[in-house]
């Protein structure tokens, strides 16, 4: 069984290290941010592609499966008429016409869970008319991870498509069941970092314990706090995490602290909680945690990627 992909709006290759452990070729990757380059480099040895819009389709490598994390802009016409004109100007006509023009055998995307209520529901109705109208059957549902044995509560919205002249019927798709959370918070987060590098500022630390005293709050090795603002600051106690975003990458009260430790998550930390393994490399500060915040989260993307070749059945 083998199959070839390829990784578009590739950020850290999330979908490429789902897809290749589940027995896939990556054929061509592609992004616009050249720090996500630099590290996809780093851990695949090839330098993706850059900006896509400025890329030719029929100049991408012929393949199996498209996968596709697109950032999600708004749609200026939709809900005055739906189809593939009405996708123009958004990074999602980019998933279309490569999809309309290299009639892959099947693809899956991944967004936000906004993704399904923006425009009072017209931005995903003109996504969906438009997979229709290029001869795709499709699947979404809205996943949270921490569902998933990963200890983040992030929800993303899924789609899987299949070709429609293919004979598969779409419905017999499984979205993966919930799982027991057994890696929690205690076991992601170390209990001692060696470095100052990570030391939380002072205005933070004071808010924090502002915050402490006034909520009586009972502090464990794992207690997050979030968003470090007189006005904002919240914290989570048990033993899954708020959600990672790309805010981490600006940096001043973005980053969650450890309490007990008086420290920023590490890097590692952060990748640990999107489901990388320990064996992948980046760099440190601001741009890496940005590039974090916008990456999918590998389990969960493996498990799609696995019932997806199930169904279609490589040969």
């Amino acid at each position: 069984m083998s199959f070839k992909f390829i990784d578009l709006f590739c950020g850290l290759g999330g979908f490429r290290l789902a897809f290749e452990e589940n027995g896939g070729e990556c054929v061509f990757s592609s992004d616009i941010d050249e720090h996500a380059q630099k590290t996809y480099e780093i851990n695949f040895a090839e330098k993706p592609a850059g900006d896509i819009t400025k890329i030719e389709a029929k100049d991408i490598p012929s393949h199996d499966i498209l996968c596709a994390g697109f950032p999600c802009q708004p749609f200026s016409t939709a809900g005055r008429r739906f189809g593939f004109d009405d996708t123009r100007g958004t990074l999602f006509f980019d998933v279309a016409r490569i999809l309309k023009e290299k009639k892959p055998m099947c693809f899956i995307l991944e967004n936000v869970k906004g993704l399904t209520n923006h425009d009072k529901g017209n931005t995903l109705n003109t996504i969906l008319s438009t997979l229709d109208e290029i001869g795709y059957d499709y699947k979404y549902e809205v996943l949270n991870a921490k569902n998933y044995n990963v200890p983040q509560n992030r929800e993303r919205w899924y789609c899987i498509g299949i070709k429609k002249n293919m004979g598969i019927d779409i419905s017999n798709f499984n979205f993966p069941a919930h799982e027991e959370l057994k890696t929690k918070l205690l076991n992601i987060i170390e209990s001692h970092i060696d470095s100052t590098e990570y030391i939380a500022s002072e205005s933070c630390e004071r808010n924090i314990k502002t915050f402490i005293e006034k909520k009586s709050i009972e502090v464990t090795p794992h207690t997050l706090a979030y968003d470090i603002r007189p006005s904002r600051c919240h914290f989570v106690k048990g033993d899954v995490s708020n959600c990672l975003t790309a805010k981490m990458g600006t940096g001043g009260s973005n980053v969650a602290v450890v309490i007990s430790q008086n420290r920023k998550l590490t890097e590692r930390e952060c990748l640990r909680l999107m489901g990388f393994p320990d064996n992948y490399k980046i760099g440190k500060g601001y741009q890496a945690y940005k590039q974090i915040g916008n990456s999918v989260v590998v389990p969960v993307i493996s498990k799609l990627a696995k019932e997806l070749v199930r169904l279609v059945d490589f040969q």
